[in-house]
């Protein structure tokens, strides 16, 4: 088991606040592949931390929401990310987004965006479609990208979505199965390089 200074603390979560979510699934495997890896990996379900669309005026009236600010908290406790992004219309969610630019805003004098630089993130996907949510992959990994994160250039779209779990929420494809694997470990090591 390797010690607090090598220990690869990764924050997971999915862009959707759906019950069934096939994204949310596929972020609650990360994670347990991420903690079989080492890792000490935190699942949080964005229904959890429910903000209001991001508007510059209500944020100078009442500052930023208090589960922006507990995201914020969480986001400071670990390096790396592991982040499942639906896609709508070809693009990630409003949730994505709007929780991205809640916890993105300065707090207190301290920049939002320096929460996020250091910080390393891979990126998963999945929908009933052909694409497997390829193209909120993109969209995703140039906002990160633009904020600061160190994106992993793996990642993982699963297609046809609503196949592929099993009934203990494993995927029921090999090669997903194998890539998953690989996104997690090359995570895992690469957090632990960051912790240094």
């Amino acid at each position: 088991m390797p010690d607090q200074t090598t220990q690869a603390r990764i924050l997971v979560f999915a862009g959707s606040t759906r019950e069934a979510s096939f994204n949310k699934r596929l972020a609650r495997l990360g994670a347990r592949r991420l903690d079989a890896l080492g890792a000490q990996a935190t699942f949080i379900d964005l229904r959890d931390y429910p903000m209001p669309l991001y508007d510059g005026d209500l944020e100078a009236e009442h500052g930023l929401p208090q589960n922006a600010l507990a995201l914020r908290k969480l986001l400071a406790e670990h390096r790396g990310l592991l982040l499942a992004s639906p896609e709508y219309n070809g693009f990630i969610t409003p949730l994505m987004k709007n929780t991205i630019d809640w916890i993105s805003r300065p707090h207190e004098g301290e920049s939002g965006l320096k929460l996020f630089a250091g910080r390393v993130a891979a990126l998963l996907a999945a929908s009933p479609g052909g694409l497997g949510g390829m193209r909120s992959l993109t969209l995703m990994r140039q906002l990160l990208s633009n904020i600061g994160v160190t994106v992993l250039p793996d990642q993982l779209a699963v297609a046809k979505a609503g196949d592929a779990f099993d009934d203990d929420g494993a995927l029921t494809d090999e090669a997903h199965q194998k890539k998953l694997d690989a996104i997690c470990q090359r995570l895992v090591d690469t957090t632990r390089l960051f912790n240094r």
